[in-house]
């Protein structure tokens, strides 16, 4: 069997706007430690699959940048998407890749494919690679796809859930039969979502033989399906993806705007739910670092050039590096500040899920593009 990892980068991660942008969204950004999230997610998958086989699909604003980071992967393997049109269609884009490279050396039930996030917090990298591994195998011997669920640990709004079956599972404990994906919801469903535990956060990772993905997306997703193979059929026209680009928007443009959890996922009976055996933070949102960096003695996040008195419970990120730049809080509490070399973000901490309609208002005005 031939291990394959795709990964997706093409999100923009407005919710961490100002210093989130077109040009260094959230994947980039150093959120966790001091690498940039992507390159944590990359030197994980590495620990199991080769380098000449973990392949990122990006859009083009940032395709140089993360070529300039990657060190570890082959350029070539960091490959641009022509436009933005969700996670169904850039699947079915990696999917026609991996056909043109590896389908004269493998069949498709031969080749595994694992699709893994760019901008999470995961840990213990031991916990992640014996969740992959139990995924990898059970997809190896089953026409299933399978997703790694996490077990919550509160009752978050900003995650998505997996409802599971509670009577049907491996005698092992780790594998689930899934009963349906559920939205985001409001706090009261989350709590029972909780409490009842059926429910997993859905982490946005998936396993599959290549045979299986294809023949569910030959089921659910007509739109898309046929677009792989003529993708596959331009692939191995030409030795460089420049030389086929006019081709490859002109189909692209074509795909509809869905994700694959809407695509697929939703509407597939062939799916199981692999419990995660690691810690796991989307990082979705500047609350986040609550959960993520330290704190000082009065239950701050403070990064950069800060001054904060009497203030409690806040985040403060100055990022301004132009010249020296003094940020100074007194007597607030629960608040979010973040500058940037060209904005000022200020909200309460419990609004911060908002922080991307600042983005929206933004791009009413083409003026205020420069801040984007």
């Amino acid at each position: 069997m031939k291990k394959v990892a795709i990964l997706l980068a093409g999100g923009s991660g407005e919710r961490f706007w100002p210093l989130s942008r077109t040009k260094k969204p959230k994947q980039l950004l150093p959120l966790n430690t001091d690498k940039p999230l992507i390159e944590e997610s990359i030197e994980r998958i590495l620990t199991m699959i080769l380098p000449q086989d973990t392949y990122v699909f990006t859009n083009q604003a940032i395709l140089e940048s993360l070529r300039d980071i990657l060190k570890l992967l082959p350029k070539e393997n960091i490959i641009p998407e022509p436009f933005k049109r969700n996670t169904a269609p850039a699947l079915a884009y990696a999917a026609s890749w991996i056909l043109a490279k590896y389908g004269k050396e493998f069949k498709e039930n031969e080749i595994l494919v694992g699709v893994f996030t760019s901008d999470h917090r995961i840990e213990p990298i031991d916990g992640f690679r014996k969740t992959v591994e139990i995924a990898f195998d059970y997809v190896s011997k089953q026409p299933k796809i399978a997703t790694i669920g996490i077990f919550p640990t509160r009752a978050d709004t900003a995650f998505g859930y997996i409802e599971v079956e509670s009577d049907e599972f491996t005698t092992d404990g780790n594998i689930f039969n899934v009963r349906c994906f559920r939205e985001k919801p409001n706090y009261e469903t989350a709590k029972q979502y909780l409490s009842s535990g059926n429910f997993y956060w859905n982490s946005g990772m998936f396993f599959w033989r290549l045979d299986t993905f294809l023949n569910e997306a030959k089921k659910h997703m007509a739109e898309i399906y046929p677009k792989i193979f003529t993708f596959r059929d331009l692939f191995l026209s030409s030795s460089s993806i420049d030389n086929i680009w006019d081709e490859i928007e002109s189909n692209y443009k074509n795909f509809p705007d869905i994700s694959i959890d809407y695509a697929l996922m939703e509407k597939t009976e062939n799916i199981v739910l692999i419990r995660s055996h690691f810690q796991w933070d989307d990082i979705g949102s500047w609350d986040a670092l609550d959960r993520t960096k330290p704190h000082d003695e009065n239950n701050n996040v403070a990064i950069g050039n800060n001054i904060l008195i009497d203030t409690f419970n806040s985040i403060v990120v100055n990022d301004f590096s132009e010249k020296p730049f003094k940020v100074c809080i007194v007597g607030l509490n629960d608040i979010v500040v973040v500058v940037s070399n060209d904005a000022l973000l200020v909200c309460h901490k419990s609004q911060v899920q908002k922080v991307k309609k600042c983005v929206e208002e933004m791009k009413k005005n083409p003026d205020d593009y420069i801040f984007i």
